[in-house]
């Protein structure tokens, strides 16, 4: 057996189990461990980037268009608590990654060295980490450190995604002893988890009977790689679908069968059509409040009286927000499949149902071209949209940012393919999307990635410009300028008729950094548009450079975001007494997950 250090076990076993990438920063605590991808049996790239959390977000996006982990690697301390955010990110969307952290050597565990957290437990960065990981792990020998390595990417490969976190102390990247690097093929499960019969037939019993039945589509179907045998359930069926921010891409958006995404930011045919429909079969849904209109019953779902059929591989999620008629724990991929054959191959015509779908359809299509279609300078949010799905590809891939540009992109930005579109939905974090963008074209070289984000998202890793300058990252980064944070702003006005630290500004006047002469300053290739002419040919130039791109657009603080025809609970404070407090009671009570 050779004789590694931890540090060469580490990098010798990301070569061997096909991990193409590794980012990170590097510091004291870490210095062994990165010195083994210097070694001889390393072949893993390691990327520096500019900020931790970065690292973990450029991790995280890799995953969504590859499904395949990426690792993240950081010193002790305030280098490893970076990671949270980017940890906490992944762990809500599922997605998984691998993040390596230094440790306080063992013989100085509990002395509060530099960068040791040990007031209340020697070393207590771990717990940290407990709640925002699908697994941790604090290594304590050499010796253990492949077994670790192989349960880790055990965990992050089967069952629901997630992030998971290794901890290796500094004397153990450094200690050198015999060891045998595991066989990864070899310690993971065939095959995957099929459906009871048992409940594929009641389910399918139930859709026989079902007038108005609709496809609930999240990031599960992507995920498990179904959307043939979720389109083939559909058309089978006859049956509209709706999708969440993460189940977007799933099913080609300019399939008649497409409904539209549902909840506060979906379409209005998304909605009346999820909301009147008496069976849902939701596929990997988690029905998060967004994609729900917080629960409240006839907005986005209406559950009861419509009934439930609820696939997931998580039995946790099965019943969790809305009563299931039938809980089908599984695979999405083979539980899709079991119901086509159950269901039959008399595809019922439904010709009402179907009409009132395109009706409902042209009816939102007519009324978001209002924006999409305008001339106004500074832009609405959904001009710069339609341009750029023109000048796309129908396989590029879009990261969208949180706030304003998030909701807009869902309802107004369609999508063909699955991991095509991808946004941090569940836990939302701004400073996400650049390096998510970055991770996703490290992945998916060979396709056209735009990331679509908003001033205030973009300006907290926008330092990451310098990882696509330094080497070259040809991605395309639409900001959509309109100084300050507008969904906030416009949360906060909609609730009090007054806002604070929404908007930036200097001596009353609104404040805006200078985007296009920052990207400048990095080396990146940019350009501000004010003009509507020049915005499509501005997109078009940009995804045509062979480097990094920033497309600058000052939108309009006042046109800023998406339609609102969905419902999220927005507490009223106690001092205002008008209607808007009897209006939200009163709305409140027709939430129905309580």
């Amino acid at each position: 057996m050779p004789k590694l250090t931890g540090g060469e076990i580490i990098a010798r076993t990301l070569t061997n189990y096909g991990v193409e990438y590794a980012a990170g920063i590097p510091g004291h605590g870490a210095w062994a461990m990165l010195d083994g991808f210097l070694q001889d049996g390393a072949k893993v790239p390691v990327l520096q980037v500019f900020h931790e959390q970065s690292a973990v977000h450029m991790a995280d996006g890799y995953w969504r268009v590859t499904g395949r982990p990426m690792t993240a690697m950081t010193s002790i301390g305030p280098g490893a608590t970076n990671t949270v955010i980017g940890l906490a990110t992944a762990f809500a969307d599922s997605t998984s990654l691998l993040a390596i952290t230094g440790g306080p050597a063992r013989h100085m565990k509990g002395h509060g060295i530099m960068q040791e957290l040990d007031r209340y437990r020697s070393n207590d960065f771990p717990r940290v980490v407990e709640p925002v990981t699908k697994r941790h792990w604090e290594v304590g020998t050499v010796e253990e450190l492949p077994f670790v390595l192989h349960r880790a990417f055990n965990a992050m490969l089967t069952g629901r995604p997630g992030p998971v976190h290794i901890e290796v102390p500094m004397d153990i990247q450094a200690l050198r002893a015999e060891v045998e690097l595991h066989d990864l093929e070899r310690r993971l499960p065939v095959g995957e988890v099929h459906p009871d019969p048992d409940a594929i037939e009641r389910a399918a019993r139930l859709l026989h009977g079902a007038k108005r039945p609709v496809l609930a589509v999240g990031g599960g179907v992507i995920t498990a790689e179904a959307a043939a045998e979720l389109r083939a359930l559909a058309e089978a069926l006859n049956a509209p679908v709706v999708n969440t921010w993460h189940g977007k891409g799933a099913f080609p958006e300019d399939h008649p069968l497409y409904a539209g995404p549902v909840g506060q930011t979906g379409t209005t045919a998304g909605n009346t059509i999820g909301s009147s429909a008496d069976v849902v079969v939701a596929i990997g849904c988690k029905f998060t409040d967004w994609s729900a209109s917080s629960y409240r019953q006839g907005i986005s779902f209406s559950m009861p009286p419509g009934k439930l059929i609820q696939i997931d591989i998580d039995p946790g999620e099965i019943g969790k927000n809305y009563p299931a008629e039938v809980g089908i724990v599984s695979h999405a991929r083979p539980a899709l499949a079991a119901l086509v054959a159950a269901v039959g191959g008399d595809t019922p015509g439904r010709e009402e149902y179907m009409a009132e779908l395109a009706g409902l359809k042209k009816e939102w299509e007519e009324q978001n071209a209002k924006r999409a279609d305008s001339e106004e300078t500074p832009f609405t949010s959904q001009r710069p949209l339609r341009d750029l799905r023109r000048a796309l590809p129908r396989d590029g891939i879009v990261i969208a940012g949180s706030g304003n540009t998030q909701g807009a992109v869902k309802q107004s930005f369609p999508v063909y393919e699955p991991r095509t579109h991808h946004t941090s939905g569940t836990f939302s974090a701004m400073g996400w999307a650049v390096p998510a963008a970055i991770g996703a074209k490290l992945g998916r070289p060979d396709q056209k990635v735009v990331c679509i984000v908003g001033d205030g998202d973009f300006l907290q890793t926008s330092q990451e410009l310098g990882v696509v300058a330094q080497h070259g990252i040809p991605v395309v980064f639409l900001v959509q300028n309109n100084s300050g944070y507008m969904s906030i702003r416009g949360g906060q006005r909609k609730i009090t008729d007054r806002h604070l630290i929404s908007e930036f500004t200097r001596n009353g006047e609104p404040y805006t950094v200078d985007i296009a002469n920052l990207a400048k300053s990095y080396g990146v290739d940019s350009e501000k548009v004010t003009e509507s002419e020049k915005l499509q040919p501005a997109l078009e130039k940009a995804l045509a450079a062979e480097g990094p791109a920033v497309v600058e657009v000052m939108t309009s603080r006042d046109a800023a975001g998406p339609w609102v025809p969905g419902w999220w609970d927005f507490p009223v404070p106690g001092y205002i007494e008008d209607e808007r407090q009897s209006e939200y009671w009163e709305e409140r009570a027709e939430e129905q997950h309580q």
